[in-house]
């Protein structure tokens, strides 16, 4: 009996003191964070430097954050936010994801074959990869894999980003052993699909579709446009130039974002 009073004592003991620790301890909760939650685009891809679209709206509800920080949100959404919460926000230049290579398993020869893990890192390691070119694109779809929008598409052995999907985000960035992705403004339309330093003749032998530095883009375009590094011409994205200028590119890789998507890899006939 004594056991039993002891127990009901310790239980309305204990029932008390977490009620008053829950009551002292307790964190408003703001409903608004949940109004905010559901503007955002719910990919939950980190680009904001928060563990996830909740703890962003967190930290906007907080102050501690701005809108214009997510990279996947539209700017009607951004607009949406900042007007919700009371607060400026920055309205950020589009970007997409750009895989700086052409060379699909078409255009683009191979050395060995690779039998390993399916991960472009791993490959790499295993004697910088099986492809000729050693700058060029692994064809393993590790960046499609972390894509959170589903919007890289691997195509003959080559990664290709779909600009209306992809939202900027830069998770794929990272995950690219050889540095091939960049985030280029939407508006830019035409892009380099190359990343080879090397020389015409070396880049020829293992690949068709590459950048021989024939510096016919730059002399058109102008070097306030198009800059050459060594024998790699370049974007220059602060000035991009028109698209039309695709059509002196003998090797096919200065090409539109769209017809990059369409074409694959392209060709001096197209």
């Amino acid at each position: 009996m004594d056991a039993i009073i002891f127990l009901t004592v310790l239980g309305l003991v204990l029932g008390l003191v977490i009620g008053l620790v829950a009551k002292f301890f307790a964190v408003a909760h703001d409903p608004r964070i949940e109004q905010v939650e559901e503007m955002l685009p719910g990919s939950n891809c980190g680009a904001c430097g928060f563990a996830g679209c909740a703890d962003f709206a967190r930290a906007l509800v907080a102050g501690e954050a701005s809108p214009d920080m997510c990279p996947s949100s539209p700017p009607e959404s951004v607009k949406m936010i900042a007007s919700f919460l009371g607060v400026d926000a920055e309205m950020r230049t589009p970007k997409a994801a750009v895989v700086r290579c052409g060379g699909d398993n078409r255009s683009a020869g191979w050395v060995s074959a690779y039998n390993g893990v399916l991960d472009c890192k791993s490959a790499a390691l295993v004697a910088g990869g099986p492809k000729g070119c050693d700058y060029g694109c692994l064809g393993l779809g590790t960046c499609s894999q972390v894509c959170p929008f589903g919007a890289i598409e691997m195509r003959h052995g080559l990664a290709v980003v779909h600009p209306d999907i992809c939202t900027g985000c830069g998770k794929c960035l990272p995950v690219c052993p050889r540095n091939l992705i960049i985030l280029a403004p939407r508006e830019a339309g035409v892009h380099i699909f190359c990343n080879s330093p090397a020389k015409a003749a070396a880049k020829k032998k293992v690949c068709s579709v590459s950048c021989i530095g024939c510096r016919k883009c730059y002399k058109e375009a102008g070097e306030e446009k198009i800059t050459m590094e060594g024998f790699l011409a370049r974007i220059n994205y602060d000035c991009p130039p028109d698209p039309e200028i695709a059509k002196v590119c003998p090797t096919g890789c200065l090409r539109s974002a769209e017809k990059g998507v369409e074409n694959n890899v392209g060709s001096a006939a197209a």
